[in-house]
C-alpha cells in the first residue's frame, strides 16, 4: 500500500505539477504588480478610471443590494490583461530564445510523427485521387503485421 503511494508520488507528472504550482504562485505577485503597477495606471491615464465597477450598476430592491455587470467586466478585462502581459513578457521571449538556442545548436524542429494507419490511409487517399502507384518505401509496402 506504501509502496504504491510513493510511485504514484515519484512519478515525473505529479512532481512536475507541484513545481509548477509552486512556481506560479511565486511568479503570480510579478505579473499582478506589473498589471497593477505599470499597466493599470497607464489604461486609467488613457480612459480616466482603473475600472469599470460602476459601469451598468443599478439598484435591486430597497437597500444595498446592487447588481454590478462592471465588476465583471472589469475581471474579464483584467484578465485579459495578465494573460496578455504573461504571453508578451515571459513566454514570447522564453520561446525565442529557446529557438535561437536550438538553432545555435543545429536542433532541428520536432517533426510531428504520424501514426502507420493514418500514413497508409493518406496514401490511399492520394493514390485514389491521383490514380498512381504507390512509392518504393512507404507505408503501402511495408507489413502492418511486422
Amino acid at each position: 500500500m506504501l509502496q504504491g503511494f510513493k510511485d504514484f508520488i515519484m512519478k515525473g507528472n505529479v512532481v512536475d505539477l507541484a513545481v509548477a504550482v509552486i512556481m506560479g504562485g511565486a511568479f503570480a505577485p510579478v505579473i499582478t504588480t506589473l498589471v497593477d503597477s505599470i499597466i493599470m495606471p497607464l489604461i486609467s491615464g488613457l480612459i480616466g478610471f482603473p475600472s469599470f465597477d460602476q459601469f451598468l450598476a443599478f439598484q435591486v430592491g430597497d437597500g444595498e443590494n446592487y447588481v454590478r455587470f462592471g465588476a465583471w467586466l472589469t475581471v474579464i478585462i483584467n484578465f485579459l490583461i495578465i494573460a496578455a502581459a504573461l504571453y508578451f513578457v515571459v513566454v514570447m521571449p522564453m520561446n525565442k530564445m529557446i529557438e535561437a538556442r536550438n538553432k545555435r545548436l543545429g536542433i532541428a524542429p520536432d517533426e510531428e510523427e504520424v501514426e502507420p494507419d493514418v500514413a497508409l490511409l493518406t496514401e490511399i487517399r492520394d493514390l485514389l485521387a491521383g490514380g498512381g502507384t504507390p512509392k518504393p518505401g512507404s507505408a503501402a509496402d511495408k507489413d502492418p503485421n511486422a
